[in-house]
Formats: structure tokens, C-alpha cells, sequence
């Protein structure tokens, strides 16, 4: 039968996703579950910064990041089933504004901050390493994509099928990445370091057991706290909207805040911190936005494309121009101070006032033209498609 018969009960792979109907939970319910969150997030972080001596520093972030957004997930995953198509935009563009517009400025702001508490310079600029060229480029191809997608005004299984291909050829090209240089594990903070030169077995068994624990308190603690801030947001009268575009959100990207927050304390971790978030980035604009329309056409019974209405075209545009102005940042492999206050400028002003909305997408993707004007006039460096190419050649293509 397959999709002819609309399934009675989630199928299996979506109970791994926590698709039921989100139970109730008192508000207090946050004051166990964050926590478990927070620590699920720094278990999780220890575990990513220990793996890059051994495996790609890229890769263990994609593991991070996916593990990371299994809240989110979860979210999406139970308004697709419930076809509540009218709000899967808003949690899946409010979460992805956060991330970009936020975080990122956050991560620069913490790194500046820190900086100065231990007697350091002025922090101007967050500069990222080679290898995370391909962070950078693995971001553009997503954005392009989804440039179609809005372009055309839905979002269908088959423009999921072509976003789980580009992540998965992102995660083929950070699997032949080498590991970090040794010598660099002095520079971690003692946990991390006495994971990193551990005896084998009781490393692999450490690492591991931490990406498994981390994984798992997600998993138990993401639905009660989102239920205990639903039930605080609806006796505070918050609407639905609302709570779904940007409460929801922060409980759901709130582990790799918090894991990218406690990298960013360190001028030296703070681009493993950003690229943290431009993997959660990749992993949010295709995996999660392929599943969209996979859960839903289960949930239907048959193929169902999602169709945007107006608010929804405009919601995606924004957050699209949001993103491709950031990656346009990203392109001279450098975050500087005034681009991520901009940056955090800009995020708020269409979360003060709705009806900026269009007005700032617009700005935001005229800002991408000036970006891409300034780059072919040479007045703005575009490093990452060369550095991408360098390791294309030498770790890629053997």
C-alpha cells in the first residue's frame, strides 16, 4: 500500500525523531530539563574536541551539529506528522535567523570578551582556518538550491532528495579530511586533553560514550522542555506563531549554543566555534528541510509537495538572505567585528516588527550584491573557492 493508506501511527523512524503529540508538562519542567540539555551540550562538545585529533575536525562538527539539532528535528518532525504546514516554515526559518543572526555575533562577541577579561587586545576579527574552506563552500551549494526553491514557491520530496545528495556528498568530502595537528592538544582545556592522550581503548570507549550519552539526554529531555516553556507560553498568553518561530527555536538550538559558547571563550577555539554553527547551518538546510515534505507525504498518504503562501515565500527569503549574506562574509575565510554587529542588528529588527520583514530581505540580498561587486572589483578577497580547490587536490581527489 505505501502511501495510498494514511498510516494510523508514526512509522518507526519517526518515533526516533519523538513524533507524538508533544505532553503536557508543568512549566517547572524547565528546571530539570535545561540543565540536562546544558549538560547533554557540553558532554557533546568534549566529545567533538576530542575526535579531531583522530578524525576530521569537519567531521566530528557534522556529528556534533547532527546530534545538536536532533531537538529541532524532533520539532519539525511533529508539526510534518500533524500537517501543520502553516507553521513549519516558521520554526524551521526562526531557528535557522537564529543560529546566523544571533549566534554567530554571539560567538565573536564572547571570543572579544574574553579576550579582554585576560588582558588581550581588542579582538577585530575572528580569522578561520584552511580547512574550513569547506565548511564555507559546503553552505553556498545548499543556499543556491534553496534560492530555487523559493524561486519556484515549494518545497517537494524530489528538492528533498537533491538536499540529502548535497549533504551527503559534504559529508563524503570532510570524511578524507586529515585530523587535527598534535601538537595543537596542549592548547585544549583539561578535560579534552586527558581524553585526547588517553590510552586507545579507554579513549575510543570515552569519546564515544559521550556522543552516545550526550545523544540520548537530548533525546529525553528536548520534548518536556519544549512542553514546559508551551505551557508557560500559553498561560503568558503568547501566541502560537510566536512560540512556534522563536521559543521553539531557542529550546531547540539551545545545545549548540551552548557547546559553541563554551568553545568561543577561547580566541583559538572560536573558529571551530562558528564552524559549529555553519555545520548545524548545512545540516538544518538540507536534512532538515528535505524532511519536511518526506513526513508530511507519510503522514497524507500520498506525495505532498508543501506550497508557500506569500508570508511563507517572505519568511524564507529573509532567512535566505540572512544566510547567503553571512556566507558571503565567510567567502575571505574572516569574521570581523563590524560584520557581526550588523549581522546582530539586522536579526532583530524583523523580530521587533514583523512588517520589516520584506523591506529587510531585500537589504539583505542587495547587501549580497554590493558583497559579490566588491569581490569581482578585488576590493574584497575571496579565499575560500582557491582554499577549497587546494584541498579538493591534495586530500579529495587521490
Amino acid at each position: 500500500m505505501g502511501l495510498l493508506t494514511p498510516p494510523k501511527h508514526p512509522p518507526f523512524f519517526l518515533l526516533l525523531l519523538l513524533v507524538v503529540p508533544l505532553a503536557e508538562a508543568h512549566p517547572s519542567t524547565v528546571f530539570w530539563a535545561g540543565p540536562a540539555i546544558l549538560l547533554s551540550a557540553i558532554a557533546i562538545a568534549w566529545a567533538a574536541e576530542s575526535a579531531q585529533f583522530f578524525i576530521a575536525q569537519g567531521f566530528a562538527l557534522a556529528i556534533l551539529a547532527w546530534l545538536q539539532t536532533l531537538p529541532e528535528f524532533a520539532v519539525e518532525a511533529v508539526l510534518a506528522w500533524h500537517q501543520q504546514v502553516q507553521f513549519l516554515l516558521a520554526n524551521l526559518t526562526g531557528a535557522l535567523r537564529l543560529l546566523t543572526g544571533f549566534g554567530w555575533p554571539v560567538i565573536y562577541f564572547t571570543a572579544a570578551m574574553f579576550q579582554r577579561r585576560r588582558g588581550g587586545k581588542p579582538l577585530k576579527v575572528i580569522c578561520l582556518e584552511e580547512h574550513h574552506a569547506v565548511e564555507v563552500l559546503g553552505l553556498a551549494l545548499p543556499l543556491l538550491y534553496v534560492g530555487v526553491i523559493a524561486w519556484k514557491g515549494s518545497l517537494t520530496i524530489y528538492d528533498g532528495a537533491v538536499l540529502i545528495l548535497l549533504y551527503t556528498a559534504y559529508l563524503l568530502i570532510l570524511s578524507r579530511m586529515p585530523p587535527e595537528d598534535p601538537e595543537t592538544i596542549e592548547d585544549l582545556e583539561a578535560i579534552p586533553r586527558k581524553i585526547v592522550t588517553a590510552p586507545r581503548m579507554a579513549r575510543i570507549a570515552i569519546i564515544s560514550g559521550l556522543f552516545l550519552f550526550g545523544g540520548i539526554l537530548i533525546y529525553v529531555a528536548a520534548e518536556p522542555f519544549l512542553a514546559s516553556l508551551l505551557a508557560l507560553s500559553v498561560a503568558v498568553g503568547i501566541p502560537a506563531f510566536v512560540f512556534i518561530q522563536w521559543v521553539a527555536p531557542i529550546v531547540s538550538e539551545f545545545p549548540e549554543m551552548a557547546s559553541t559558547f563554551y568553545w568561543a571563550r577561547s580566541v583559538d577555539r572560536a573558529p571551530m566555534a562558528l564552524m559549529n554553527m555553519v555545520s548545524s547551518n548545512i545540516n538544518q538546510w538540507t536534512l532538515l528541510t528535505a524532511m519536511l515534505p518526506i513526513v508530511l507525504s507519510f503522514s497524507v498518504g500520498a506525495v505532498t509537495p508543501i506550497v508557500f503562501d506569500q508570508e511563507q515565500r517572505v519568511e524564507l527569503l529573509l532567512t535566505l538572505g540572512q544566510a547567503v549574506v553571512g556566507m558571503m562574509f565567510l567567502m575571505n575565510m574572516r569574521l570581523t567585528w563590524y560584520e557581526a554587529a550588523i549581522m546582530f542588528v539586522f536579526f532583530w529588527i524583523p523580530f521587533i516588527n514583523s512588517s520589516w520583514a520584506e523591506p529587510v530581505a531585500v537589504l539583505y540580498f542587495a547587501w549580497a550584491a554590493v558583497e559579490v561587486g566588491r569581490m569581482i572589483a578585488g576590493r574584497r578577497q575571496m579565499l575560500a573557492p582557491g582554499l577549497f580547490v587546494d584541498i579538493w587536490k591534495e586530500h579529495i581527489w587521490r
